[in-house]
């Protein structure tokens, strides 16, 4: 090992360091520049011009990401870009060789290079670039070369209007010294900052010191946003009351990035200092829906942007990102949604109720439960989200979305803590705890995370809120590392809520799906795999032809046989599998598990003062500290 140097000859060793090194070491790293034209918007492409200057003399990697902040599956958007040509400080044209199919290298520059090229985009959602004569909907994953080893330089953005438009932006990234001019301080950032450009509609509020934007590109009238944006700042008010505050938007606001339009995909995408939404939906016809995902995707403003798992930080563009903790960064944050509506005021108890039956449902009747844990189910996201499989699954059988289990975790957990402290301890309790040690501390570097959290982490915040270690071990063993489903209608229960059968005594053999084709029932999906009918031997593909000696051309043909039979009864069916070859099989009906979550008071009980209290402290508003 290597000698202690005394601290005085340490303190001379760095002085010399620093007067050899030269005034060079104090010069900040020259920005990367890129201008964004749309010469022919009308046929949805977007030229790019990045410039890249004080390189040093290998090589310059150039990359085109294959994964986006958020989005945990690949997507090469390497496909979509074309006629590229690089050109070194002096105007000469260099050749550019292809390591792989998503990066260009870049030789014999002297120091410099601008890059040009084409990129196509006709997707509006919250991953890919749109281009047509209405706007430009930027994600920049899908949008920027980026090069290697200069993830720490600034970026300044230079956006030009297409020919006869007016169009406004609307962003996270910092303004800079034009309307059209914007900066990112490195590529994480500049690499989770979209942008809508376009006719944008935009209304602002504040809560306290901090302002609230919310952009627009929509069909709908002035007051129809008027009002929503009175709704989203309720939203906003419940989620900052859960924290006790809200973080620093670096930038200087928080931007909500809309476009409601009929030829858009339905999606939305948080990022650090903004969300994009986007949706067919409109602001008159669909606001319930609406306000959802916008309470969703606000909400990770802190869970999963600032409380970060430190599987996802920082973000790698080349590959997928594994997380086995988005029960919590998503399943959580998926709770939390109808629960701020209807302390918003926005939904009422029967549309809480219908929420919290599907997050019941999801865990206690899917049949992927018994197969993957919820941290296992996180770790299928690079598959599961927005991935598009060539080949067949058996996810249905197999998979319970993170969403969906997460959001079931959290409900057991928040009613289990509410129950075991007679009301004095929430979920919003351990969210703050979350917040406190690993979010709040924030990054030493914008748009990084000093702090993120293991499982381990998330594990020891529960101890802490909860004041016994054994619980919060116990808990994560059982519900998210392991299989088990919480007692859903003990804790219900506590709030004046009964869990029961929806048809309570109707026969059942699955949920099988049916096409009618040809006078024949094909099965069209994969059968689950804890019904009758799975046991019984049928599958995807296959075709009905009789059930209890009734011929069977539809799904309606199998409810008429099923509406005269009673659980326990047994029937025969007669298919043929997509072989051809004909089966004959006898099918035990169950009873219909499917669920509904109903108010004591609606089901004909009474509502008792202490079940009246829980739940008012459950659902009612909160107020921000």
């Amino acid at each position: 090992m290597r000698g202690i140097v005394p601290v005085s000859r340490r303190l001379l060793i760095a002085l010399i360091c620093v007067c050899a090194a030269g005034p060079r070491s104090f010069h900040a790293a020259a920005p990367i520049h890129y201008r964004f034209s749309f010469p022919e918007p009308q046929h949805r492409w977007m030229q790019v011009e990045a410039s890249f200057t004080e390189l040093g003399a290998a090589p310059l990697e150039l990359r085109m990401s294959r994964s986006s902040p958020g989005r945990y599956s690949l997507h090469d958007f390497a496909k979509n870009v074309y006629d590229v040509h690089a050109f070194a400080g002096d105007g000469r044209e260099l050749p550019a060789t292809r390591p792989d199919p998503d990066g260009w290298n870049v030789s014999g520059h002297g120091g410099s290079v601008t890059v040009k090229y084409k990129i196509y985009g006709d997707l509006v959602d919250g991953t890919y670039l749109a281009v047509d004569t209405t706007h430009a909907h930027i994600n920049m994953p899908a949008a920027i070369l980026w090069a290697r080893g200069l993830d720490d330089r600034p970026a300044t953005l230079t956006f030009e209007q297409p020919a006869a438009t007016r169009w406004q932006i609307a962003t996270q990234l910092h303004p800079g010294s034009t309307p059209f001019e914007f900066t990112a301080p490195n590529l994480q950032y500049l690499m989770d900052s979209p942008v809508e450009f376009g006719p944008i509609a935009m209304r602002q509020f504040s809560v306290g010191a901090r302002t609230f934007r919310f952009s627009l590109h929509h069909t709908g009238t002035d007051a129809e946003l008027d009002a929503f944006v009175k709704d989203v700042e309720k939203v906003v008010r419940q989620e900052g009351a859960i924290y006790g505050e809200y973080p620093d938007y670096e930038p200087g606001a928080y931007t909500f990035l809309a476009d409601y339009l009929p030829y858009v995909t339905g999606d939305a995408m948080e990022h650090r200092n903004s969300t994009v939404m986007t949706s067919t939906g409109s602001l008159g016809g669909d606001r319930v829906e609406l306000l959802g995902t916008v309470a969703h995707e606000f909400f990770h403003g802190w869970n999963v942007e600032r409380i970060r798992p430190r599987s996802l930080e920082p973000w790698d563009f080349d590959r997928a990102n594994l997380s086995g903790e988005l029960w919590l960064a998503e399943g959580f944050t998926q709770y939390f949604e109808p629960l701020v509506l209807q302390r918003a005021g926005l939904a009422d108890l029967s549309e809480t109720t219908r929420t919290v039956a599907g997050l019941i449902e999801a865990v206690t009747l899917g049949p992927g439960r018994l197969m993957r844990s919820a941290e296992e189910m996180s770790r299928m996201a690079p598959f599961t989200d927005g991935g598009r499989p060539v080949d067949r699954t058996n996810w249905a059988n197999t998979v319970i979305s993170y969403y969906q289990s997460g959001g079931a975790i959290a409900l057991a957990l928040d009613l289990t803590l509410r129950d075991r402290s007679d009301g004095q301890i929430a979920l919003d309790d351990y969210m703050r705890a979350m917040w406190r040690v690993h979010g709040r501390p924030g990054g030493a570097r914008e748009g990084y995370v000093d702090r993120p959290y293991t499982s381990a982490d998330a594990e020891a915040r529960l101890a802490e809120v909860s004041r016994d270690p054994a619980f919060a071990r116990d808990f994560f063993a059982r519900y998210i590392q392991g299989h088990d489903v919480a007692d859903y209608a003990r804790l219900l229960m506590r709030v004046g809520l009964i869990l029961r059968k929806r048809d309570a005594g109707r026969a059942w053999w699955g949920d099988v799906r049916f096409e009618s084709r040809n006078g024949t029932a094909r099965v069209t999906a994969l059968v689950p795999a804890n019904s009758p009918a799975y046991t019984a031997g049928l599958e995807q593909d296959d075709e009905m032809r009789l059930m209890d000696g009734d011929r069977v051309r539809s799904a309606g043909d199998v409810d008429a046989v099923l509406r005269r039979h009673k659980p326990g009864d047994r029937v025969q069916i007669t298919f043929v599998d997509r072989t051809g070859m004909p089966k004959t099989a006898g099918v035990t009906l169950a009873e219909d598990p499917h669920l509904d979550v109903v108010p004591i008071e609606y089901a004909g009980g009474a509502l008792t003062s202490a079940q009246k209290m829980f739940r008012d402290r459950w659902l009612n508003p909160k107020n921000l500290d």
